[in-house]
């Protein structure tokens, strides 16, 4: 069940921001936040991106700075059309993420942020099977998302935003091995780094090139 707040902040776009710009703050701010996912990886003005599930399109607007070609894809109507108003640069496909309706073999890059805690735990095997088939051989899987804190400090704080922003999904998402389950799909796990007391987790990951 959605909390009030969490209902709230997707309606009104301001408050969407205010609350991505604060929980931001913990890794040196929005800027930072939405960069975290793709240190390191090889991008260039020819890459094709999809930006899974790509929001009002906060990301969408860092990846068209690197690549002509990026592509958001977003189930929510609301979140579409804020993204076309805010990143026009991209393409747009309002589809669910666990049946894109794109072709095999087709990204050199997905990228999701803070989406997948968002999901059921068979929705993300689908997801991830769905990313694996629309990744090109030697293609990337970027992703950062929330992780079960390392340090008990950032417990409270973790704990709390879950209970006023967030539903049963993300305490789930928590409890998952996402690198294991990437591994099982197919995928070779290249990267998983920890940040802000281990509540946000950052993967990178590779199709193999056959």
């Amino acid at each position: 069940m959605a909390t009030i707040l969490r209902d709230l902040s997707y309606q009104y776009q301001w408050l969407y921001d205010g609350i991505s710009r604060a929980a931001a703050l913990a890794v040196g701010g929005e800027s930072r936040f939405r960069q975290l996912a793709l240190q390191g990886l090889p991008i260039a003005q020819d890459s094709k991106i999809l930006d899974l599930c790509c929001g009002s399109g906060q990301t969408t607007q860092v990846l068209v700075q690197r690549s002509r070609h990026v592509t958001g894809l977003d189930a929510s109507p609301l979140s579409i059309k804020r993204a076309k108003q805010n990143v026009p640069q991209a393409d747009y496909v309002e589809a669910f993420a666990e049946e894109i309706p794109l072709s095999d073999n087709e990204f050199d890059l997905v990228h999701t942020s803070a989406a997948m805690h968002e999901m059921e735990t068979e929705q993300l095997r689908q997801i991830l099977q769905e990313v694996y088939r629309v990744l090109k051989p030697n293609g990337y899987f970027a992703m950062v998302d929330f992780h079960a804190p390392t340090n008990p400090i950032f417990v409270p704080g973790l704990a709390a935003f879950f209970w006023l922003f967030e539903t049963e999904t993300a305490w789930q998402f928590i409890k998952t091995d996402v690198a294991a389950l990437l591994t099982e799909i197919g995928f070779q796990v290249s990267d998983r780094t920890l940040h802000s007391g281990g509540s946000l987790q950052v993967i990178q990951a590779q199709k193999p090139a056959s």
